[in-house]
């Protein structure tokens, strides 16, 4: 949003959470939900899947489709309302940042640095162990 988006793709966000599609896995003492994206081939093989998306004929034969997504896993993130109250949380502290009050401000005075990865180490909790999970940081 800060380099001028009017939107977002947050669909990989949300596919953990308790309202997504998909089976929810106990694996390793942890829980998580299927996640298959559209471009997937399970997603376009289905009879009303999405191969039309992807400009390819739908087919009875899987290994007709060349696929442009994966179907795996993801850490479940429970409930819609939480993830999306970290997100705007998120927000609203990038824009306190850059010293913004709404979204459009934010789009012509915000400015990028960039910076080392060896910064973007710094920048990340280092040298501890975490013990406690946050539900807005992950360390990949």
């Amino acid at each position: 949003l800060a380099a001028g988006a009017d939107s977002v793709m947050v669909g990989s966000i949300f596919a953990g959470t308790d309202e997504s599609p998909g089976e929810t896995i106990l694996y390793e003492g942890r829980r998580f939900k299927a996640y298959r994206g559209m471009g997937s081939l399970g997603a376009m093989s289905e009879p009303e899947g999405s191969s039309d998306r992807y400009f390819q004929d739908a087919s009875s034969e899987s290994k007709k489709y060349v696929p442009e997504g994966i179907e795996g896993r993801i850490p479940a993130k429970g409930k819609l309302e939480e993830v999306i109250y970290q997100l705007i949380g998120g927000l609203k502290s990038s824009m306190g940042y850059c010293g913004v009050q709404d979204i459009e401000e934010m789009k012509r005075n915000t400015s990028f640095v960039r910076i080392t990865s060896a910064g973007l180490r710094e920048n990340h909790p280092h040298d501890v162990m975490i013990t406690k999970e946050a539900p807005n940081y992950s360390a990949s």
